[in-house]
């Protein structure tokens, strides 16, 4: 048995840009910081916390199936059937992107900010921003 179960939510709010530096925001709500240029900003998305609150997720240890209830990610929760606490972790949406070397499609989490990207199959090196 495992002291500490973190399962990625199926939910993640829309993405957006910043206002300022129109480099990509990171995927939350409410208060956060460009991790680009630091700008602050204010995110709020109803249709993104009603889905949080009603998302359906599997308790790690039973199995029973449990409504979060909760309208923030990452949440603490307990499973009311064999009271395992898990996290119940933000969701990273993951993209595909073409090597320029080789146009093989390589996949990967998409963060804000940039990347230095090695394509395992040419060995092109080349730079990611979102």
């Amino acid at each position: 048995m495992s002291d500490e179960y973190v399962i990625e939510s199926k939910v993640s709010p829309p993405p957006l840009s910043c206002p300022k530096c129109k480099g990509m925001l990171p995927m939350k709500l409410g208060e956060i910081s460009c991790t680009l240029c630091d700008a602050k900003v204010r995110i709020e998305h109803p249709v993104t916390r009603r889905k949080w609150m009603e998302e359906k997720v599997s308790c790690p240890e039973c199995s029973k199936v449990l409504v979060a209830g909760v309208d923030s990610r990452p949440a603490e929760l307990k499973c009311g059937m064999c009271d395992t606490y898990f996290t119940l972790a933000e969701q990273t949406p993951r993209v595909e992107i073409s090597c320029p070397g080789c146009n093989r499609q390589l996949r990967m989490k998409r963060r804000p900010g940039q990347r230095e990207i090695e394509c395992p199959a040419c060995d092109t090196e080349f730079t990611v921003r979102f």
